[in-house]
């Protein structure tokens, strides 16, 4: 606890009397002998070196805390007092925060998820027995070394220089097992320090495997069926136009026959997202002249629309992409497909290819009723429709988005979406610098 000012003033108070109660006591030693000059002098040399060896002391003390001067005399007594008052309570201050770092050590060492504390530096302060076991670090041993040193992947030290603030996860094999999974997180906190969060989601890969190739050879099954009930559908279709015994099924015929073309477009995007989860990364890539297949794919609504909307085009020339065509037509057909689905006849659509500031944006926008705020998050999600009744009747999927975001991870891009109710929407493809070609990249 600090002093209070009326303390500290008496205590200066009283070091000024004693003062001059030895000056006096000087002064009248001084008379007796005819040298009251003399006296002062020798007393202020006397007082002066009192107050030298005791901060002689101090200086020793505070070099050497172990070293521990004699009790002070006047106002140093007062200051050995408080000093020693403050070194008790930096002592308890001491012992509680090392009583919180050993609780927190301990129970982060508890976590099933590892745990790895680096410094400014990028080496390493401590570790929990999670992270030892998943990223092959040894205790003590690999105390102080760089993390990068020890967690060898292409794209780690990059993860690592970058995660200024908290973002995505980064996956890597373990090193401690090839075969298992880990996803990285790096959560900034402290001076300059990180906090390297490893889980282990190999049984969650596993299973996303499992669930792809159910839902792959599901849709590849059903797809021979759905083939077979549609050819019969058309033969009944063609019957019932005539004036014989199905004409009064012709109603009931078309609705199936336009349900059953509708179930073969799900298939078939199913079959289209298992392809991108399990064979994505595997096919080839090449200079994708973007302005040409924006074109390409814009004429062929145009016609396909039939007037019904106004579809402008504005595309940086020159500004091409590095990626795989058949995905990145698939991100522009779904985008523009969706746009004038659910925008009004009438409507105005316009898609952008803009490059600027190191990266490049494929926009697609339109003047439609919009989307709430509480439907953005779950707009890629498989299925997930925001009216389920006129995405049904309209002809939608709801994988269209979800294909979409998977062909964008391979490019290393992301979609955002901006929307109001009432306002229209603008989907946007934010591409990398480094998948940009041309004299125009940005």
């Amino acid at each position: 606890m600090d002093l209070p000012a009326n303390e500290v003033r008496r205590i200066w108070w009283m070091a000024g009397l004693r003062l001059a109660a030895w000056l006096l006591a000087a002064a009248l030693f001084g008379l007796v002998f005819d040298h009251v000059t003399l006296a002062l002098l020798i007393a202020l040399a006397i007082y002066t070196s009192g107050h030298l060896i005791f901060a002689y002391q101090l200086h020793r003390w505070l070099a050497q805390p172990r070293v521990e001067p004699r009790e002070g005399v006047g106002v140093w007594q007062d200051i050995y007092t408080e000093l020693y008052r403050l070194k008790q309570r930096n002592r308890r201050r001491k012992k509680r925060l090392k009583s919180i770092v050993g609780e927190f050590q301990a129970s982060t060492a508890a976590l099933p998820d590892g745990a790895v504390v680096i410094d400014g530096r990028g080496r390493i302060v401590w570790f929990n027995n999670a992270a030892a076991a998943l990223l092959a670090l040894r205790a003590g041993q690999d105390n102080g070394q760089r993390i990068v040193n020890l967690v060898r992947h292409p794209r780690f030290a990059e993860f690592l220089a970058s995660a200024d603030q908290v973002g995505a996860p980064l996956e890597v094999p373990s090193p401690a097992n090839d075969t298992d999974t880990l996803s990285l997180r790096i959560v900034p906190y402290g001076n300059s320090q990180r906090l390297l969060v490893a889980r282990d989601i190999s049984e969650q890969k596993r299973l996303e495997s499992t669930r792809r190739d159910f839902v792959a050879n599901a849709s590849h099954e059903l797809r021979t069926p759905l083939t077979v009930l549609r050819g019969y559908l058309e033969m009944m279709t063609e019957e019932s136009d005539d004036a014989g015994a199905l004409a009064a099924w012709r109603t009931p015929i078309r609705e199936m026959d336009v349900q059953s073309a509708r179930m073969g477009r799900i298939i078939e995007s199913l079959l289209r997202l298992a392809r991108l989860e399990s064979e994505g990364l595997a096919q080839a890539q090449e200079t994708i002249d973007m302005p040409a297949l924006i074109q390409r794919l814009v004429a062929d609504f145009r016609k396909s629309d039939e007037g019904r909307h106004q579809i402008d085009v504005d595309v940086q020339p020159g500004l091409s992409l590095f990626g795989r065509p058949a995905e990145i037509e698939s991100v522009v057909s779904n985008l523009v497909a969706n746009a004038l689905r659910y925008t009004p006849t009438g409507g105005h659509v316009v898609v952008r290819w803009r490059g600027g500031h190191g990266a490049a944006q494929l926009a697609v926008s339109d003047d439609g009723p919009g989307i709430a705020t509480e439907h953005l998050p779950r707009l890629t999600e498989r299925f997930y429709r925001i009216d389920s009744g006129r995405s049904s009747s309209d002809g939608g999927t709801g994988l269209g988005l979800a294909i979409v975001k998977h062909s964008l991870e391979h490019h290393e891009a992301e979609l955002h979406i901006d929307s109001e109710l009432g306002h229209g929407s603008t989907f946007r493809c934010v591409f990398p610098h480094q998948r940009l070609v041309g004299a125009n990249a940005a």
